[in-house]
C-alpha cells in the first residue's frame, strides 16, 4: 500500500470513529419525493419491511385532514417486528403513524406533521421502536407520541418548528412507565421542548449529541417534567437535567 493510500485510510477511520464516539454528524439534506401516492385507507405493514421508495404520501378521504383530532387514522399501521423505511409523508398527513409494538423507522421524513407524526402503542414493557434518520417540519404539538410501555430511540434525526419533539403520554387512561434515548438531533427554532416526560411513572430520557440551532435565548427546554394522570390534564412540575429522570449534561446540548 503506498503512503499516500495509507494516510488516507487512516483520516476515514479517524473520522468514522468521531462519529461514533461523540462527535455530532450534520443534518441530512431533505429529500425529493420520486412521485406522490394518494392513501384513502390505513396501509397495514403487517411482516417484514415496507420500502416506499422515497415517495411521498398523503392522505386523502378519512384520512385528508391535518388538524388536531385525535381520533384520525395513520398513514401507516406498523404491526409489531416491522419496518417502515424511505417514506416521505405529505400533507394531509392524517395521524402519520402508528406502530403496535416493536419497530423500526429508517429515512422516514414529515413534511407537514399532522396530529402527531408516530405514536408508539402497545403493551410490553421490553418492546421497542426506533426512529432512525429523517426529519420533520411543521408539529404544532407533538412529533413522537409515546402511548405504550417500552423504550423509544430517536437518533440521526432533524426537526424544524414545533411543540415536542417527544411526549410520554400525559393523561392516557393506562400508564407505564416509559423511556425514550435521543441522540445525534438536530432541533431548529422555532420549538418548545425535546422531550416531556411523567417522573411519577419512572419516566427516563436520556439525551446525547443535541444541536439546537437559532435558540440564542434558550428558550427550547431540553427535557419538561410532568406529573402525568389517567384523567384531566397532567401538570407540569419542572424541567433541567437530573440524575434520575432528565439524564443529560449541559456538555450534550450544542447550541449553534
Amino acid at each position: 500500500m503506498s503512503r499516500i493510500v495509507r494516510v488516507a485510510a487512516v483520516a476515514a477511520l479517524v473520522v468514522s470513529a468521531a462519529v461514533g464516539t461523540g462527535a455530532t454528524a450534520s443534518a441530512a439534506a431533505w429529500p425529493t419525493p420520486s412521485s406522490s401516492v394518494p392513501v384513502a385507507k390505513t396501509i397495514k405493514v403487517t411482516s417484514g419491511a415496507y420500502d416506499g421508495g422515497l415517495k411521498r404520501f398523503y392522505g386523502t378521504g378519512d384520512l385528508g385532514t391535518g388538524g388536531q383530532s385525535e381520533d384520525q387514522g395513520p398513514i401507516f399501521e406498523l404491526s409489531n417486528g416491522t419496518t417502515l423505511k424511505n417514506v416521505v409523508l405529505g400533507s394531509p398527513a392524517a395521524d402519520g403513524v402508528h406502530c403496535l409494538g416493536t419497530c423500526t423507522l429508517l429515512n422516514v421524513w414529515w413534511e407537514d406533521v399532522g396530529e402527531d407524526a408516530a405514536t408508539f402503542k402497545g403493551t410490553s414493557a421490553s418492546q421497542t421502536m426506533t426512529i432512525d434518520g429523517g426529519g420533520a417540519r411543521k408539529a404544532s404539538d407533538k412529533v413522537f407520541q409515546h402511548n405504550g410501555p417500552g423504550t423509544m430511540y430517536i437518533r440521526n434525526f432533524q426537526v424544524n418548528d414545533f411543540g415536542k419533539l417527544y411526549r410520554s403520554c400525559g393523561n392516557c387512561k393506562t400508564q407505564y412507565k416509559r423511556n425514550v434515548v435521543v441522540d445525534n438531533v438536530t432541533a431548529t427554532v422555532p420549538g418548545k421542548a425535546l422531550v416531556g416526560i411523567n417522573t411519577n411513572y419512572g419516566d427516563t430520557a436520556k439525551l446525547t449529541r443535541i444541536t439546537i440551532v437559532g435558540d440564542s435565548s434558550r428558550k427550547i427546554e431540553p427535557c419538561q417534567k410532568y406529573k402525568g394522570v389517567t384523567s384531566g390534564e397532567p401538570t407540569k412540575i419542572g424541567s433541567g437535567p437530573d440524575s434520575t429522570n432528565c439524564l443529560y449534561t449541559a456538555a450534550d446540548i450544542t447550541y449553534q
